[in-house]
């Protein structure tokens, strides 16, 4: 949730606070693709479709749209909950942004293979 020190002069949501919570949400499942360290190369694309205000409850979701060789990148949505009194949610902002898995030395790196995630069976159902 951005707070006040967040807002412009004009109280709207500083676009660069929004961005960096972009990168930090979009970063998470490229962390776990490359099971290491990992760093933002590129900000494909970056749309703001409304403001965001102080009060408004941020959701990030993100989807990988491409795996290469030591890169990654991610699609990032996020919706801002509105009045709490009578809630409704928008898209405000929309991103792709490439990282790229790199070693101690700040080098890219190649990716680890992937591995099927194991399928766990679902409980049973009980009668009752």
């Amino acid at each position: 949730m951005p707070m006040p020190s967040d807002a412009n002069g004009n109280g709207d949501i500083f676009g660069g606070w929004i961005m960096a919570q972009v990168d930090i949400a979009g970063a998470v499942l490229p962390a776990r693709i490359a099971r290491g360290r990992i760093t933002t190369v590129a900000v494909n694309q970056f749309v703001f479709k409304q403001a965001v205000s102080v009060g408004d409850l941020l959701s990030f979701y993100a989807t990988v749209t491409r795996v290469g060789t030591t890169s990654v990148t991610v699609h990032v949505e996020v919706y801002a909950e509105r009045n709490p009194a009578d809630p409704h949610v928008v898209k405000v902002t929309e991103a792709n942004v490439t990282y790229v898995a790199i070693d101690r030395d700040g080098r890219p790196r190649p990716l680890p293979p992937v591995t099927p995630a194991p399928v766990t069976p679902a409980p049973a159902a009980t009668a009752g």
